[in-house]
């Protein structure tokens, strides 16, 4: 099988370890990349169309499919959804669409599409202005959550106490989008929806991380993952426990209620990450993005619950029935974290042999490399990588988890 992967904007060689995964599972990997750099993969299988916009993509996949007659168009980053959607559309490869994938991505579109569907969600407003924000702040009343309409990774989202803090946010948010990745990575030469921000009412409860499937009239939650981080006013994707401890009647109302956002998004057959608070007792959207979850989640997937997220992205791409499953724990506890550190330009990543060959650790991935910005709230939410351990209970996986990140050590530049 050959399968094309894109890229808008090359970002780093972050996505590099999944697309050798998508290789181990025997497929051809080609990968387009809008802009980037020119020696990011073999050479007889990469290519670089020198423009995110969309004509220049489809232009260079359209002479490549000639050549090569790729079988699917994938992605595993968020800026790319639909630029695939797009270029899959227009080589007639299997898609979700391009208008599902724009619900998939702009998050007052999204909103949108589950208010008119009945799905549980936080109330909304577009905030164009400090003015807007302000009303719709004294509307929901406080706190309320602030965040961009095409943001990822948690980048400029912030939890606002009052109206003091209010004006500030909104200004470190406004001023954050106009450089942040996420946003000026999206393909061009299509409407995108509104390029602003969103004021949505705080839901105060316990969040759920899940990897599925949509797969014509059903959806499956792969892989269930709970967030246990303690929040502040900005979210920090950082601690997680698998499996979950919700019991079977609370995994099946969060079953229902992505069942029916999917389909209020449009995903019918698609790989699916998605994020719910249970709020007051009741499971609430909070959003669904057309790929899998990032970091080390879908390594979390196949050790706890026998989903192979990477493998659901290659067969739902090129339109064979992934044979998923619904959630079924394997009795495996992991915990996993985000390794963040001070901001600052890294000089060097250091990470003892003890963590690295310690047979608890699962997962050990640094994403930043000498020369990186680290950024932190209010300017960014960049980490050094990801670590994640293995135990007989939370409580021991958590232990070990803490005291290997203690040994990871960072050096910036003076």
């Amino acid at each position: 099988m050959k399968l094309l992967t894109i890229e808008t904007r090359q970002y780093l060689t972050y996505y590099h370890s999944r697309y050798q995964q998508v290789e181990k599972l025997g497929t051809t990997l080609y990968v387009l990349n809008g802009e980037g750099t020119e020696d990011f993969w073999p050479a007889e299988r990469y290519r670089l169309a020198g423009s995110k916009h969309v004509d220049a993509l489809i232009k260079e996949a359209l002479a490549w499919h000639a050549e090569e007659r790729f079988d699917g168009v994938i992605t595993f980053s968020e800026s790319a959804v639909i630029a695939v959607a797009a270029v899959a559309e227009a080589l007639g490869l299997p898609t979700i669409g391009i208008e599902a994938a724009v619900n998939c991505r702009n998050k007052y579109l999204m909103r949108q599409a589950h208010a008119r569907h009945g799905v549980p969600h936080p109330r909304f407003a577009l905030a164009d202005s400090l003015e807007a924000a302000r009303a719709a702040a004294a509307d929901f009343g406080y706190p309320v959550i602030i965040k961009p309409t095409m943001g990822a990774g948690s980048n400029f989202v912030f939890k606002v106490a009052d109206a003091a803090e209010l004006e500030t946010r909104y200004a470190q948010a406004a001023e954050g989008i106009r450089g942040m990745f996420w946003a000026v990575s999206e393909v061009d030469g299509l409407d995108l929806g509104p390029q602003s921000l969103l004021v949505e009412s705080f839901l105060d409860g316990r969040e759920f991380l899940v990897d599925g499937v949509a797969w014509d009239d059903e959806v499956y939650l792969g892989s269930v993952v709970d967030r246990i981080t303690i929040e502040g006013q900005t979210f920090d994707d950082d601690v997680h426990h698998a499996p979950t401890s919700l019991d079977p009647a609370s995994v099946a109302e969060l079953h229902r209620v992505i069942k029916a956002a999917a389909h209020a998004q449009g995903l019918r057959r698609s790989v699916m990450h998605a994020e719910v608070r249970f709020h007051q007792g009741r499971p609430y959207i909070l959003e669904i993005a057309a790929r899998v979850g990032g970091g080390g989640l879908d390594a979390i997937a196949r050790l706890t619950a026998g989903h192979d997220p990477i493998k659901a992205v290659a067969d739902i791409g090129a339109g064979i029935d992934p044979r998923a499953r619904h959630y079924t724990p394997t009795g495996t506890h992991i915990t996993a974290m985000c390794l963040i550190s001070e901001a600052g330009t890294v000089k060097r990543v250091d990470v003892p042999a003890d963590v690295s060959e310690d047979e608890r650790v699962f997962l050990l991935k640094i994403t930043a490399a000498p020369g990186d910005v680290i950024r932190r709230p209010p300017h960014g939410n960049t980490i050094l990588g990801f670590l994640g351990t293995t135990g007989d209970c939370l409580e021991s996986a958590q232990s070990a988890m803490l005291d290997l990140a203690a040994k990871v050590a960072v050096t910036f530049e003076s």
